[in-house]
C-alpha cells in the first residue's frame, strides 16, 4: 500500500479543520468580537444546508460527497437577526475584558487574577465596582490591605460595562488569524481617523 492512499480516506483532513467560517448577524456585524464568532466549517455548511444562513464568501477549498460538491463558507451571515444581549454577564473574562487584560495596578499583561478594591475580609463585595484584573505580583502586595494601606492606586476605577462598551474593547483583540475575506465585515462600522 502505497502512503497516499491513507491519507486520502481520512474522514476529516487536519487541513479542513483550519477552515472556520466568520459569522454575522442580519445586520453584517459579528455576533460579537471578542471572541470573535466564528464556526466550524462544518456547522457553517450545515446552516447553509438547512437555508438558516446566507454564504457571502468562500475558501477555495472544497469538501464532497458522494453527490454534491461545496465551496466551504469563510463568511456566512444569520437570516433571522439575532438581538444582541443587553446584560453583561458577570464573568472573568468579562471582567478582564473590560480591564484590557491589564493589571489595574501596574498595567502589566498577563498572568492576570482578580482582585477585590476592598477587601473582602473588610467588607468588600464581589461585583463589578469592587473587582478589578491584577497580575499575581501586584495581588499579593496589595493583600487584604485597602489601596491607601497597600499605597497602590488604580488606573481607572472598576464599574459596570454596558454589552456596547464590551463589543468595542473587544475589537481591540483581533484572533491570532484574520482571513482576508473577513476584514471588511469586521471593521467596516469602525470611525474613521482624521
Amino acid at each position: 500500500m502505497d502512503g497516499d492512499f491513507r491519507t486520502e480516506f481520512v474522514r476529516e483532513p487536519s487541513a479542513l479543520k483550519q477552515h472556520p467560517a466568520l459569522v454575522l448577524n442580519a445586520d453584517y456585524r459579528p455576533l460579537s468580537y471578542y471572541p470573535l464568532s466564528l464556526w466550524p466549517w462544518q456547522e457553517a455548511i450545515k446552516a447553509a444546508w438547512l437555508d438558516r444562513v446566507d454564504i457571502v464568501a468562500e475558501y477555495d477549498e472544497v469538501v464532497r460527497s458522494p453527490s454534491t460538491r461545496i465551496r466551504i463558507p469563510s463568511v456566512v451571515v444569520l437570516k433571522d437577526f439575532v438581538k444582541p444581549q443587553k446584560r453583561v454577564a458577570f464573568t472573568r473574562f468579562n471582567l478582564f475584558l473590560r480591564d484590557e487584560f491589564r493589571c489595574q495596578y501596574c498595567g502589566t499583561k498577563g498572568d492576570l487574577t482578580f482582585d477585590h478594591v476592598v477587601p473582602r475580609a473588610a467588607g468588600g463585595v464581589t461585583s463589578w465596582q469592587n473587582v478589578v484584573a491584577a497580575c499575581s505580583r501586584c495581588n499579593l502586595r496589595k493583600g487584604s490591605k485597602s489601596l491607601r494601606q497597600a499605597g497602590m492606586a488604580l488606573r481607572k476605577p472598576p464599574r459596570q460595562p454596558n454589552a456596547e462598551e464590551l463589543r468595542n474593547t473587544g475589537r481591540k483583540f483581533p484572533p491570532n488569524h484574520l482571513h482576508d475575506s473577513w476584514i471588511d465585515f469586521l471593521y467596516w462600522d469602525t470611525e474613521l481617523e482624521a
